[in-house]
């Protein structure tokens, strides 16, 4: 696909869906899975590393995704759908005509199923939290859909519906974006998926869509792989794997800077190893503008903290590494435009030195994340001893005005995001033993231990 879908998971901008008065038939309405729960293999995927030798400041990008493989249409087309919480529209690459080969894409006109939203359907012209930018038609009389992102790039199509397979169950009447142009700055990155599966809490969502009241998932990190599960899981079975719930934050008044359908969590506090860093409480909640909202991201890779939370986690951090790892004397260095704390570590190192955790300390929960990774290994480093940067970022440097929590912080770790009472919750587990110590899976991961 076109547009640089790793670039852009972890902040959805806004989202445009326009219409006119036209009168058309009525379009049909989703039908929601009448099934307790689904399970479906979750894929950690790899992408290349930027290439060339310089050691300068590199690209903000991601080079890992989750992505999740279904069929839609009729007859079914495979496709693949970057897992994204932060977004609520799903969207798939309907342009068969992109430059690259490898792309992949939805081929509209082989489906039977699919189908246009008329303009003057309630889904185009409803007004409502989700959708408060007026409406429009594209030429067809189509409900038009445009989305923009943060790092500029952007998508254009028609909001559609279609029947959406999830092994031998199926949806109809899926509501999802059909793009056919779209801008980006990486095309070859975006050929690895056909779209993504927006999964926050907003209307248009697939989760709220298909129906479900819960949905988890759990990410290796050993084997790159994991596993989504829609609908209720018993963990009963696993006495040892206790959930600890964190509330959802809910906030009704429109403020300009506070994603309202967004996953956002209360935060109290950071610590590095045992160090609670010294931080005013008034600094880790949003203010009256609604910037400062901490929202849990499937579709980031990496995490970042607002500016002054991001210093004063990095003093700490220098300060309890001193002595045990060589920062990387360039000032000029930021991996992936808000990372600038990095280090060289010598090539012919066995194994890294014992790092300190860093845990975010959330209102009834805690996520622990083990100093292995703290660090992350800049995938082009250039020359000379390979560099690992710490993998917080400043969202200052970014032009975010929250604090986002990626996936790679969320590694074996059970995440439910139970919609039906508002709140998140965590345990900590071997997440490449997760299918067979749950019973849901019988044969995933075997080969991982």
């Amino acid at each position: 696909m076109i547009l640089n879908l790793p670039f852009i998971f972890f902040l959805l901008l806004f989202l445009r869906l326009r219409c006119s008065s036209l009168p058309l038939p009525p379009h049909p309405q989703p039908r929601p899975l009448q099934l307790t729960s689904l399970v479906l293999p979750l894929k950690t995927q790899r992408v290349a590393p930027i290439p060339g030798n310089t050691l300068n400041k590199l690209p903000f990008r991601h080079n890992v995704s989750l992505t999740v493989s279904l069929s839609v249409g009729t007859p079914p087309q495979n496709i693949s759908m970057v897992l994204d919480t932060g977004s609520e529209l799903s969207w798939l690459n309907c342009n068969s005509s992109s430059s690259s080969s490898a792309a992949r894409f939805f081929d509209l006109a082989r489906s039977a199923s699919y189908s246009p939203y008329p303009c003057d359907s309630p889904t185009c012209t409803s007004r409502t939290r989700d959708f408060p930018i007026p409406t429009s038609c594209d030429p067809a009389r189509h409900c038009h859909a445009t989305l923009s992102y943060a790092d500029a790039s952007s998508s254009e199509g028609t909001l559609a519906s279609d029947t959406f397979y999830f092994g031998s169950n199926n949806l109809t009447g899926l509501a999802f974006g059909c793009m056919g142009s779209v801008y980006s700055t990486n095309a070859e990155e975006d050929a690895k998926s056909t779209g993504l599966m927006g999964m926050n809490r907003g209307s248009l969502s697939f989760i709220s869509q298909m129906g479900f009241p819960k949905f988890s998932y759990c990410i290796s990190s050993s084997d790159f792989s994991g596993l989504l599960l829609l609908g209720e899981v018993n963990l009963t079975s696993s006495p040892s794997i206790q959930l600890n719930y964190t509330p959802l934050i809910q906030i009704s008044t429109p403020l300009p800077y506070f994603d309202r359908v967004a996953y956002t969590v209360r935060l109290e506090g950071i610590k590095v190893n045992d160090v609670l860093l010294p931080l005013p409480e008034s600094i880790l909640v949003p203010d009256h503008t609604g910037a400062g909202q901490t929202m849990v991201d499937s579709g980031a890779q990496f995490s970042f903290l607002l500016g002054p939370v991001y210093s004063v986690l990095k003093t700490e951090y220098t300060r309890q590494t001193e002595g045990t790892l060589r920062l990387l004397d360039d000032p000029n260095f930021v991996f992936q435009g808000a990372m600038d704390l990095c280090y060289r570590v010598p090539a012919n190192q066995t194994g890294m030195p014992e790092l300190p955790s860093v845990s975010l300390v959330f209102s009834g929960a805690e996520m622990r994340v083990p100093g292995d990774r703290v660090l992350y290994r800049v995938p082009d480093g250039g020359a000379g001893d390979p560099v690992h940067c710490m993998s917080f970022g400043n969202a200052d440097l970014l032009g975010i005005e929250a604090f986002v929590i990626g996936h790679h912080h969320q590694q074996n770790v059970w995440m439910e995001f139970d919609l039906q009472n508002s709140r998140i919750g965590l345990a900590s587990v071997r997440c490449d033993l997760a299918g067979e110590r749950f019973g849901l899976l019988d044969n995933i991961h075997r080969n991982s231990r």
